[in-house]
């Protein structure tokens, strides 16, 4: 079949736009924040995984680590178990964990894993528990002072269960995958000293392993087009000490803010650059890394 010269120009002009991105990111780690729409329609699904391994196959090292907060709320809900939210954590019991485990590190991690490998990937799917990999200790809550009658001095601590945040992380068995050149998947569980599992934060994980992995870029997909500023424009490219400025006059508030804080750690620690995309893009990773537009915001450290 003969391709119209028109359409040929076109495969032609983004061939050529990719090529020094190509070059330039060959060998560098890209840690992925998956999670929102494109892990749930079927056409971004697939999108997504066809991004990851072209990513692989022209030399770059894509790391995902993997939310599903969505497929954790359904399950609950089949099995008659009410999701109770604080400050945007789940209030996670034993009970929870346990079905948290189940969806995060089996049903969602493997379906994303089969889904890279059907399209010509060799992925690994993981949870923080293997290979000593994240280390957790339990996230603890208080309710501000202010928000307390005068007569008690101090903010109340709110107790919301097998919810963790990331104390350490041991890199070697995404270093083992990475040199055998597997594409590691990442379900964010960790453990604690006393042994029990933690779900965390997957925006969280995925910044603190860019940062320990000193990976070229930390990418996080929202179901947003990127950071918009108070006239909902969107801003495509900020200095890191922009961002704490957009923080401090609360353009950047509610639940924003942790993934930009994330991102904002991320650029603060080594990481060359974080990006903020519209998961709801097809392809979005791709546009994001290999042409000069972009689909979100783009986050550097101070020069």
């Amino acid at each position: 079949m003969t391709i119209p010269a028109s359409n040929a120009m076109n495969i032609a002009h983004v061939l050529t736009e990719a090529l020094p991105y190509i070059q330039r990111f060959s060998g560098k780690t890209i840690v992925i924040k998956y999670g929102g729409n494109a892990m749930v329609d079927e056409n971004l699904k697939s999108g997504f995984a066809r991004d990851v391994v072209l990513m692989k196959l022209v030399g770059m090292n894509p790391i995902i680590v993997h939310g599903g907060g969505p497929q954790i709320g359904d399950l609950l809900e089949k099995v008659g178990k009410e999701s109770t939210f604080v400050q945007g954590m789940r209030v996670t019991d034993k009970e929870t964990m346990d079905i948290v485990e189940m969806v995060l590190g089996g049903l969602v991690n493997k379906d994303i894993v089969s889904l890279i490998n059907l399209h010509g990937g060799s992925a690994v799917g993981l949870s923080g528990k293997d290979g000593s990999l994240i280390k957790a200790k339990k996230l603890v809550l208080t309710k501000n002072a202010s928000e307390l009658p005068a007569e008690l001095k101090t903010p109340e601590i709110i107790d919301i269960g097998h919810v963790g945040e990331v104390e350490n992380i041991n890199t070697s068995v995404v270093d083992m995958l990475i040199q055998g050149d597997f594409i590691p998947v990442i379900a964010p569980i960790g453990v604690g000293n006393d042994g029990q599992s933690y779900n965390i934060n997957a925006d969280l994980v995925a910044g603190k392993l860019a940062e320990t992995l000193n990976a070229e870029k930390l990418i996080l997909l929202t179901n947003t087009p990127g950071l918009l500023d108070k006239h909902e424009n969107l801003l495509t490219g900020l200095q890191s000490h922009e961002v704490d400025s957009l923080i401090s006059d609360g353009t950047i508030h509610g639940g924003m803010l942790p993934k930009i804080q994330c991102a904002l750690s991320a650029v603060k620690h080594g990481v060359n650059t974080a990006h903020i995309i519209d998961g709801r893009v097809k392809h979005a990773v791709l546009l994001e890394i290999f042409t000069n537009e972009g689909v979100g915001t783009l986050i550097i450290g101070d020069n």
